[in-house]
Formats: structure tokens, sequence, C-alpha cells
């Protein structure tokens, strides 16, 4: 059998004998909108339980457009420009556009205007938030959970705050999009590390597809309440990174709309564990580092056996990455179990250690391999993972331990399909 992996902004091609006991499981595929820009527009004239957009902000007031980082797909250039023209009657000097960072790097300004464009960059202010200088930062209080509120205070004083974003599973939050805009995205590291300490990442409800009980999605959605006059514009991906469906208009409701549309597509039933699982982080920009690729590897461990083996195919052009701590953390322990009991006693949450947390729980589970042209051997040995150079090989070595009848999962689309044994 022959099939294409994304990887990168390229495709891996991988070819295993037709004799082995294969699944391929990928997300429902949804052709894209015939024309995305009028879909958008339309969705900002009639949004989800809402007032049109221009009924809404008046020609004296201030926006903040929240828009996400170099590290996902979300399609700026399309959606950005849509907005800015149903608010065109807004000087421009009264607009913000805010790089929803969270606990990432800065973008560059080649960065910048590869998501937003020339036109975009030249003519509107942009912020990049600083989760990590508190004087950029307003004190709202404290959740219900009891963990601090702090959001960037450029953005808290505009009169109304657009978020923009796409939505897919997310592996500790549910799903991405709505109110992650504002939490991780425009919050203060402190609150980050509140929303993302190892005892909410513990919790058994933390996983993908689940908002119901979910303590992290909940403090998310919490915290967004708390920021008043928002407005949702996201928007759902099909394998092509092509917009497929757009939900706008008042947080709760349309990101609850986007997020059944991509439960319904996303999430797949299968009948059984599998002994190999071979995943991707769904190409660039999925896949920029290893830190992110986490997510490949935790679609992977919903279905592999105890005792099975994942098998990882990310390209990390943007390494582990040197920034952030998730590297210095992993190379601090010798096993996964030390690095996780060590998190779990720790008084003391740190940036990055969350993703760590969840690398080591995939890791008691299976055996973890990564493929990837980033990374050095000694970089992948590095954070206790298993480097290969050959999957194919590697494939056929593994089934002569699992034995002829190992069952093997491929997942091309990683964490954009997140399949789950039906009971």
């Amino acid at each position: 059998m022959k099939m294409n992996l994304p990887y990168g902004t390229t495709l891996l091609q991988l070819i295993l004998p037709d004799s082995y006991d294969l699944s391929i499981i990928e997300p429902v595929f949804t052709p894209a909108l015939a024309e995305p820009g009028s879909s958008i527009r339309e969705s900002l004239r009639h949004p989800i339980g809402s007032p049109a957009l221009s009924e809404l902000i008046k020609p004296d007031e201030h926006v903040g457009i929240i828009f996400s980082d170099l590290t996902r797909p979300t399609p700026n250039q399309l959606i950005l420009p849509e907005i800015l023209s149903e608010i065109d009657y807004v000087p421009k000097r009264n607009i913000t556009l805010f790089n929803a960072l969270g606990s990432h790097r800065q973008n560059t300004q080649d960065e910048l205007r590869l998501m937003l464009g020339d036109e975009i960059v030249d003519n509107y202010r942009v912020v990049q938030n600083d989760a990590f200088d508190q004087s950029t930062q307003r004190f709202l209080g404290k959740t219900s959970f009891g963990h601090d509120i702090w959001i960037n205070r450029d953005l808290i004083e505009c009169d109304h705050m657009i978020l923009t974003g796409f939505i897919e599973p997310h592996l500790f939050a549910g799903f991405s999009g709505g109110s992650k805009a504002i939490m991780p995205g425009m919050s203060g590291i402190n609150t980050i590390l509140g929303n993302h300490s190892a005892r909410m990442i513990a919790h058994p409800n933390a996983s993908w597809g689940v908002t119901q009980g979910n303590p992290i999605y909940q403090e998310i959605a919490e915290i967004g309440e708390q920021i008043k006059n928002c407005f949702l514009v996201n928007v759902t991906l099909n394998k092509d990174k092509e917009i497929i469906a757009v939900f706008s208009g008042r947080v709760k409701e349309a990101h609850a709309c986007g997020c059944a549309f991509v439960k319904d597509r996303a999430m797949v039933p299968v009948g059984h564990l599998f002994d190999i699982v071979i995943t991707t982080n769904s190409g660039y920009p999925l896949d920029l580092n290893l830190y992110q690729s986490v997510k490949g590897m935790s679609a992977a461990a919903k279905v592999v056996k105890p005792g099975g083996a994942i098998i990882l195919a990310a390209e990390c052009r943007d390494g582990l990455p040197d920034h952030g701590l998730y590297g210095s953390l992993l190379r601090a322990s010798t096993t996964p179990a030390d690095l996780l009991a060590g998190i779990l006693a720790s008084q003391e949450d740190q940036q990055d250690q969350w993703q760590a947390q969840i690398q080591a729980m995939i890791q008691l589970k299976a055996d973890v391999y990564v493929y990837s042209g980033g990374l050095s051997d000694e970089q992948i040995r590095s954070v206790l993972l298993k480097p290969v150079r050959d999957i194919e090989a590697l494939v056929g070595k593994l089934v002569e331990k699992y034995g002829r009848r190992a069952k093997i999962c491929i997942l091309p689309e990683g964490p954009q399909t997140i399949p789950y044994v039906e009971v």
C-alpha cells in the first residue's frame, strides 16, 4: 500500500506491504467553500446569537482584533480583510490587531507579513502579546478554580474585541478556537500556568473533544465571559487547510456550533486498539516544532495498545524549539516515569510543563519513535524519544516483534483526526 503523509510543506511517501493488517483513519473530507470571502461576509452579517458585526460597533469606538500566531494554519489573509471591510467606517487608528501568542515566541516582521499581508501590517497597529511582561497586563481577579486572571492591557481597553481562529479538536482543552484566543492567546504567564497546571492536565476529562466536565475548557470559557463585547469569527478547515465552514457571533453559542460541526467530522470511532500507530502533525505549520507535534502523538495514543508503538512523522523546522522550557524539562529527566513524577510532585508550575507531562503519560503507555528532518538523532534522544530514519524498515521490525497479525493504524492527518474506541 502506498500513501502520502503531510510533512512540512511537502508529502512524505510511505509504502507498506499489502499483507499487513492496515487501517487508515481520516476525518470526513468536506470540500472547500466555493467563495470563502462571501461566506465570511454572510456570517458577519447574519451571526449566531448576535446582531451583525457592523451593528455592534460605532465609528468612534476602539476595536481589537485577535489573530492566531504562526503555529496555527488559520487563514488570516482571508478572514481579516473581510472583517476590516465590514467595519471600514471605523478609522484605522482606532483598530489594533493582536497576535495571540500565549507563551510562544514573538513572530518576526517577515512572519507577520506572511500571515497578514503587507497591506494590513503597513496600515494597522499590530501588538504581539507578551505573557512574561506583567506591566502589559491587567489583573481581573480570580477564576472559580482559584487562578489569577491577567489579560493584555491594550486589549482590555478596547470597546469591542473580535476573536478569530480555527476550530479543531484539542488534546487537553477539548477544542481550539473560541475563548482560547484570549486564554492563553492574550493572557499573562501566571494565568496560563494556572490553567495548564499539572493538576488540571491530569484531570480525566482534560482530553480531545471533551468540553463537559473539562476543567481546562471550563476555565477558558469563564475567563472569556469576563471580557465584555466579544464577537467570534472562527472557521473550520479540511485536510488541505481550506475553509469549509464559518461560525461567527456570540462566543459561547458560535463556538458550540463549530465544535459540534468538527466533532462530527474529526472524531472517528474504531472497533479495537492497535499494536502500531503511524501519525503526523498535519504538516506545516502544525509540525513547526516537536512541542506542537506532541498533539500528533496524543491522537495516536488514543488507540494504541499498552506496550505498543507510535511513529510520528513531523518536520520540526523550528527544532524542539529552542525557546521555552519544553526541551530543558525533558532533558532534566532520565525516563518518562521520572519526568512525570517530578512534575506531579513539584509545588511550582513551569512554562511548557503541560506538553512534557502529556508526552510522559503517552510514553508510559507506548514506545514513541520520531521521524524528523529538522531534528538530529541526538536531539530526539535528549527528549527521551526514539529516532527513526526509515519508517518502512521500522514497521517491519515492529511487525516481527508483535507478530504477523499485528494491527497497524495510520493517521495521515494526525491531530485533525481523533480516533476513539467505540464502547
